[in-house]
């Protein structure tokens, strides 16, 4: 893609509110929406747009600089198309330089049906919804030039947004299958794995998530977000995890924690992340909210609540859980020094144990890999 923009308007974003950015469409031409928000993260771009937790979300990039280093295979985060609904860039696509590189950003977009939007004061549209809070868009791609449009308006004025949707349906495995890594995170030689089975529900799981459990534990399978416990034992885990995910935990929640509830007195040790966390939590007793502008970046600090430490995390969440509404038995391990939101819990005397953020990210680079071995070692005692 040229890196100079056309001299007339082709891309544009309508928010919900009337407000709108217009600029310069790339990637694929048409139109879509989703609730818009914005990553801080100066790198991942191709993980982040394949990361199935982002499904319904317009993604506002800060970093100036995208598209530098390509696309490549290796980075995918998800077998399943991606889901973004569209991605927002302050700066025309840079050109791909990178050894890895396979394919340039703009192509990539086009071939995956994700419309493109750059040109507009990213920084402006950032500031709006750190101030107001999340907020409905839509995104146009049209080359021969951007026109008011009842219709598409219409369209988002109807569009009913995240609050309730049940989106780990939409990204979940349809089968059940065994997860076969060839080469296994950098780590893997430091790594003893065991000889455990460990039980995915996927509500949207990222692929790295599953290239550090296997390679700690000899065998994964994945299964459907709504196989029931009846099913999940009869495959004889040593562990179960709870994937990351899209949308509204209550939602999801209507068939999820009824599972999960029953798989709680099992005594079979259960971790969750993301999502997975926040459907633990709703499991357990507690309640979620929406929060007001979310987590979405490379560069969280949380605070390990058992030694003090502080990490370095990737976090990408719209909903999190109100840890005031647990139960006595549940205990805070870690908290958001953003602002001071959960990012944590483990139940007493149970191996039981959830995290808000991202510990495959590595953003640390390795501050959150801890917490992979935590579930290996509970596995291995149980």
């Amino acid at each position: 893609m040229s890196e100079w923009a056309p001299q007339k308007s082709t891309g544009a974003l309508f928010l919900k509110d009337g407000e709108k950015f217009e600029g310069f469409g790339c990637g694929f031409e048409g139109v879509s929406i989703g609730e818009v928000c914005f990553n801080t993260a100066m790198t991942g771009y191709q993980e982040i747009m394949t990361d199935p937790s982002y499904t319904s979300q317009i993604i506002t990039f800060t970093f100036p600089h995208i598209g530098n280093v390509g696309i490549n295979s290796e980075d995918i985060e998800s077998n399943q198309k991606s889901k973004i609904s569209g991605a927002i860039f302050s700066s025309p696509i840079t050109s791909p330089s990178n050894w890895r590189s396979k394919d340039n950003l703009n192509s990539w977009l086009i071939k995956n049906k994700i419309v493109g939007l750059f040109g507009i004061d990213t920084r402006q549209l950032t500031s709006r919804i750190r101030e107001k809070g999340f907020i409905n868009g839509l995104i146009v791609n049209d080359q021969n030039g951007i026109k008011d449009n009842d219709s598409l308006l219409k369209d988002l004025t109807n569009w009913e947004g995240i609050n309730g949707q049940d989106l780990a349906l939409t990204v979940s495995t349809k089968e059940i299958y065994n997860w076969e890594e060839k080469e296994i995170e950098s780590l893997s030689n430091k790594i003893k794995q065991i000889n455990k089975h460990i039980v995915v529900i996927d509500y949207g799981v990222k692929s790295n998530i599953l290239r550090c459990l296997s390679s700690r534990f000899k065998k994964v399978t994945i299964v459907p977000c709504k196989t029931s416990s009846e099913d999940i034992m009869n495959l004889n885990p040593d562990g179960i995890f709870l994937s990351n995910g899209p949308g509204d935990p209550f939602a999801t929640g209507k068939y999820a924690i009824p599972i999960i509830k029953e798989l709680i007195p099992k005594e079979i040790p259960i971790f969750g992340i993301c999502l997975g966390h926040q459907i633990l939590a709703l499991a357990l007793g507690g309640k979620t909210f929406k929060m007001h502008q979310g987590h979405h970046g490379a560069n969280h600090p949380v605070k390990n609540l058992q030694n003090g430490k502080v990490e370095i995390t990737s976090m990408n969440h719209g909903f999190a859980v109100n840890f005031d509404t647990l139960p006595s038995d549940i205990i805070e391990t870690h908290k958001s020094l953003f602002d001071n939101s959960n990012s944590g819990l483990m139940v007493k005397e149970k191996p039981i144990f959830s995290i808000q953020h991202h510990p495959e990210a590595s953003p640390g680079p390795y501050d959150s890999f801890y917490i992979f071995d935590k579930f290996q070692n509970l596995v291995g005692k149980h």
